[in-house]
């Protein structure tokens, strides 16, 4: 399952109201890439989920995963963080084992053997 903090869900509600697409969906994902071997991507979607995607809804918000990055992520929760960059959603997430400095890149048990593609401005954790 995938949640959202309150915050997150009033930040996703302003976003998709203020861009006339409250019928959209939030779409997340992970792929390989990043410091630490697999990174995160979010995305409003409009689109009809795929067939073998997983839907969880939270305050009338749809998530949609795929499988393959609900593997990665089951048991995660999207936030709404304000820092001294600004705001932004990030994703917390129990699976990981490491992760990157800059918090879009991380490993989990499974994945621990890939490798990531470095950056320079980010350093491990965990």
């Amino acid at each position: 399952m995938i949640t959202l903090t309150e915050r997150a869900a009033v930040e996703l509600k302003d976003l998709l109201k203020s861009q006339d697409q409250a019928a959209s969906a939030l779409r997340v994902w992970v792929q390989g890439g990043g410091c630490s071997g697999l990174s995160y991507g979010m995305a409003l979607d409009s689109e009809a989920p795929d067939e073998s995607d997983q839907i969880f809804e939270h305050d009338g918000i749809k998530i949609y995963v795929d499988p393959m990055s609900l593997n990665h992520m089951s048991g995660s929760s999207v936030d709404y963080v304000d820092d001294v960059l600004g705001g932004g959603f990030k994703i917390e997430n129990p699976n990981a084992v490491s992760g990157c400095g800059c918090g879009s890149s991380f490993k989990t048990a499974e994945s621990e053997g890939s490798t990531g593609g470095g950056c320079g401005s980010c350093s491990s954790k965990g």
